[in-house]
């Protein structure tokens, strides 16, 4: 697979997809309009959109009558929707709860948990020092469309809370490291085919919806136990699995949903026929928007649609059978995690932007960076404008990651073989092993780490640095700065691949130089000038020079030093072999060996995997200078495990990804031709074996029906 069309057809593509988004309406928060868009932005990507003045006024045009019509006049009325964790004693809940409600949870909550099972207030971890700042939390779902509790919602109906995406859960506050009995964040369900309900909510909350006027005549129907509001303030608890319909009595009243024991609490809000035929006119319309744009304005290519659904398809699949809330769902993020300080970090930030404090957002949560990279903190804010309370935008950046593979391998590699390794790659993970797999990219992603986004932003910008072919890159200012700019930001989400990306960015500006292709030479300058924000924020806002985090010198994660590896070098002159210097560096070097698979056993293959690389730099005339660039790169980031820790495998996951691409590209280009001139009888059996023939056929049949 490889890139299609020019520069001016990327910006129509684009702005297609734009309007797309807008005809579906903000946030793309549900799964059935974000699959909508992932089907229509393969589509147009694949397909050639028009030029022409007229379509695109056209095009205009339905998507202003839809935004005005659909999402104004034939909006159906929406449901204020309020929900926050429930702890005791907590003055706001205190103060701004209906008392009723209040004295049942707190019941409850203590009947649950005992004090004889609750953790000492004060120590680290413990939820006795955490308290709700407000009585409903804030939630990204209410930033287009306002409510005075937490979001007002098109409907009401969820039977696990994981679904009904609480973003309180992940807020910072609520860095909770206790287990049960006691208060604790979540469970977790290990059973491998438990991936579509990995995880449980196990945090005491409370759901609070105010029934619409127009939901008269309509049902809520409920499990578990709910507090129905009544005449004076009066609120009655209903318990049980039953429904009841809404009087005209009932509209603008509030029902308390409670939840403090886990997975006992479902809600489903049935609206009359008249709000159901709005729900459905709003839908209808925004799905006729959207096949009307494609209508006019793609001419749809479904053959070259089929590789990237094919790979998309199997990503889905593969996140499906570890963690399907990483689907449209919101999980509780593990106490201590990086993914719950990043997302904590970015709802702050968040609130601080909305609230027009442009100061306080770009300050970060930090005055100088510390806590890893600052890029997906600022990458969540921007989710959860654009996405609402889900990590719909981290998705779809693992979901290019088969396809990116697709297209680099490809780069250096006949299409069946590049096609071949994508599938692989995708869905069969022996890159566990050797190389790295997908399924290690997007267990990490869903856990809200930001190594997966930093090595796919990385890999994302090498391909117009490298060109589409093998005449290599072209002199354009555009592509040498998107890959620039890529690269930039993948240093901006964990700065560990800055030494691969000053290789890169030094021989492609090296080449560039060389050819006097100044505008292009340009364009990597520029391109890579954000990079030097985070030292440009932590002078503004710490006053110190820190390039670009301050963690970066911390015992455990820089575990061999140079004045280590010194001080081992000094020991091996002196024939002290049992030196503790020695014994640190054996044991640096065995962990950076094991690889992606993290064992021992693996450390063979993975030698064999840095020689072959070392060759291809040094000695690998006949391969693509390129190549041999990138194997440059690859060696400059396994640098990186002599002296950091290397025992953590995904810090070094891109090492190992450009050590496979080298490794097969060297296999295609030389070992397949010594092999065949070594054991010609045995190369020529493979090659006729019944398998082999019917794999290349479906490949070749594959490449040629997608191309």
């Amino acid at each position: 697979m490889t890139a299609n069309g020019d520069g001016a057809a990327g910006w129509r593509k684009l702005a297609l997809l734009l309007l797309a988004v807008a005809a579906a309406g903000l946030p793309v928060n549900h799964l059935a309009a974000y699959a909508l868009l992932l089907i229509v932005a393969v589509i147009v990507f694949r397909g050639d959109v028009t030029a022409r003045l007229k379509p695109w006024l056209a095009a205009m045009t339905v998507v202003i009558i839809v935004v005005v019509a659909g999402q104004w006049l034939l909006a159906p009325p929406r449901i204020d929707e309020g929900h926050n964790v429930f702890l005791p004693d907590a003055p706001v809940l205190q103060a701004a709860l209906p008392a009723p409600v209040y004295r049942r949870m707190a019941h409850e909550f203590d009947a649950l948990y005992p004090p004889a099972v609750r953790c000492k207030p004060g120590s680290t971890g413990c939820w006795q020092k955490s308290q709700p700042a407000h009585a409903f939390a804030f939630s990204a779902d209410g930033i287009f469309h306002k409510s005075d509790l937490s979001r007002a919602a098109r409907a009401v109906d969820f039977s696990d809370p994981v679904r009904l995406r609480l973003g309180f859960i992940n807020e910072r506050r609520y860095n909770w490291y206790t287990a049960a009995p006691d208060v604790h964040r979540a469970d977790r369900d290990r059973r491998f085919w438990m991936g579509l309900h990995r995880w449980h909510l196990a945090m005491p909350w409370y759901e609070m919806v105010r029934l619409p006027a127009a939901y008269v005549g309509g049902q809520l129907c409920w499990r578990g136990e709910i507090m129905w509001e009544g005449e004076g303030g009066q609120f009655a608890a209903l318990p049980g699995d039953r429904c009841r319909t809404i009087s005209s009595a009932d509209a603008g009243r509030g029902v308390f949903g409670i939840a403090i024991k886990p997975d006992t609490l479902a809600m489903r809000l049935v609206p009359p026929w008249r709000v159901r035929l709005l729900q459905f006119a709003g839908s209808a319309l925004a799905l006729a928007a959207i096949v009307a744009l494609m209508a006019l304005l793609v001419r749809v290519r479904l053959r070259r649609t089929l590789l990237p659904f094919l790979l998309v398809g199997l990503a889905i699949l593969m996140i499906a059978l570890d963690d399907a809330s990483f689907l449209g769902g919101v999980r509780p993020f593990d106490g201590g995690d990086d993914g719950l300080y990043y997302d904590g970090v970015g709802r702050i930030i968040l609130q601080k932007l909305l609230a027009g404090d442009v100061a306080g957002f770009l300050q970060g949560g930090e005055n100088v960076f510390f806590y890893g990279g600052p890029g997906l903190r600022y990458f969540r804010a921007i989710e959860h404008i654009v996405f609402g309370e889900s990590y719909l935008g981290y998705l779809s950046l693992v979901l290019l990651l088969p396809l990116l593979t697709c297209w680099l391998f490809g780069r250096f590699l006949p299409q069946r073989w590049a096609i071949a390794v994508a599938i692989v790659f995708t869905a069969i993970p022996v890159g566990a092993v050797f190389g790295t797999t997908f399924f290690q990219y997007a267990q990490w992603a869903s856990r809200g780490f930001a190594d997966p986004a930093a090595y796919i932003l990385f890999i994302a910008g090498i391909l117009p640095l490298v060109g589409a072919s093998a005449a290599g890159p072209n002199a354009r200012f555009a592509p040498a700065f998107f890959g620039a700019l890529l690269l930039a930001l993948g240093i901006c989400m964990k700065p560990i691949v800055a030494p691969a990306a000053a290789v890169l960015l030094a021989g492609a500006g090296l080449a560039a130089l060389y050819r006097r292709q100044w505008r292009r030479l340009a364009g990597l300058c520029i391109g890579f000038l954000p990079v030097f924000s985070m030292a440009l924020h932590n002078w503004v806002y710490g006053h110190v020079f820190v390039l670009f985090g301050a963690n970066a010198d911390l015992p455990e994660v820089l575990t061999m030093p140079p004045v280590g590896w010194a001080a081992a070098a000094r020991e091996l002159i002196g024939l002290q072999f049992g030196g503790a210097h020695i014994a640190g560096a054996i044991v640096q070097v065995a962990h950076w060996l094991s690889g992606p698979a993290e064992s021992y056993a693996t450390i063979p293959l993975n030698a064999a995997g840095i020689a072959i690389v070392i060759w291809v730099v040094a000695a690998g005339r006949r391969c693509d200078p390129w190549l041999r660039l990138i194997g440059a790169t690859a060696l400059a980031q396994h640098a990186v495990a002599l002296f950091y820790n290397a025992a953590i495998a995904r810090y070094h996951f891109l090492s190992w990804y450009l050590t496979a691409l080298v490794a097969v590209a060297w296999f295609h280009d030389v070992a397949i031709g010594w092999l065949q001139r070594r054991y010609p009888a045995l190369s020529a059996r493979f090659a006729s074996h019944p398998v082999s023939q019917r794999l290349a056929s479906g490949l070749a049949r594959l490449h040629n029906v997608s191309s």
